[in-house]
């Protein structure tokens, strides 16, 4: 949805106090669901309290059709570097923070990498084959891929995928789980992975290494985070 598409539903919607109890038909739900829509596709801004009132202000202008602050021509272009920005500040906050959770080590790339789980077999080299089940999601929680819920896991060369996995997988040992923590620079980076990875995208994986080699050659192969 572009974001002057956004604006003009975000504007429709500022006003309403709507409760739960207040969303009782199948269009209240399809609103509803709408502002979840607009309200994940902003996040990236990572608007403070102060710049919410100031969106609000944007929004209303646009609705009631007052004279504007600003021309949309001139701004509007501005808008994808902002997010941008915004998008690797809130990244690097993420990272600092998850970095100084308990348990939690840095790897020489940036990567946080955290045991949720102690595994007992052997650990893979950047060489082996791997079979996984994982769960990927943006800083948001907005999950974006999962082979749990494709039902399969999958089967990859440990040296094919984002660098954040050869690395934080080497890390592990069967039987455990994990969660890495990947900077944009050793997942996607600057491209993303579009439709559903952002641009310089910070990226949290909850991986569980079930085996090492061929064994389980016979699963069908889900598709791994890729280079």
């Amino acid at each position: 949805m572009r974001l002057g598409v956004l604006a003009a539903v975000l504007i429709a919607l500022t006003g309403l106090q709507a409760t739960a109890q207040e969303i009782k038909t199948e269009d209240d739900k399809t609103i509803y669901a709408l502002g979840l829509s607009i309200g994940r596709s902003v996040k990236m801004f990572d608007l403070s309290p102060a710049e919410i009132e100031i969106v609000k202000k944007g929004m209303t202008d646009a609705l009631t059709g007052a004279k504007t602050i600003v021309e949309l021509d001139q701004y509007g272009p501005k808008l994808q570097p902002l997010a941008k920005g915004r998008q690797e500040r809130a990244g690097q906050k993420f990272l600092e923070n998850a970095g100084k959770e308990k348990g939690a080590t840095k790897l020489p790339s940036g990567v946080v990498y955290k045991e949720l789980k102690a595994g007992s077999g052997a650990t893979p080299k950047a060489s082996d084959t791997v079979k996984v089940n994982y769960r990927g999601t943006l800083i948001t929680g907005l999950e974006f891929d999962s082979s749990y819920k494709r039902g399969e896991p999958a089967e990859f060369p440990l040296g094919g995928v984002i660098p954040c996995w050869t690395e934080g997988v080497q890390k592990m040992k069967v039987g455990g789980k994990a969660q890495l923590v990947c900077p944009a620079k050793v997942a996607y980076g600057e491209q993303g992975s579009p439709p559903t990875i952002p641009p310089n995208a910070t990226l949290v994986f909850e991986i569980e290494l079930l085996s090492i080699g061929g064994q389980g050659a016979d699963v069908p192969r889900a598709d791994p985070p890729k280079k």
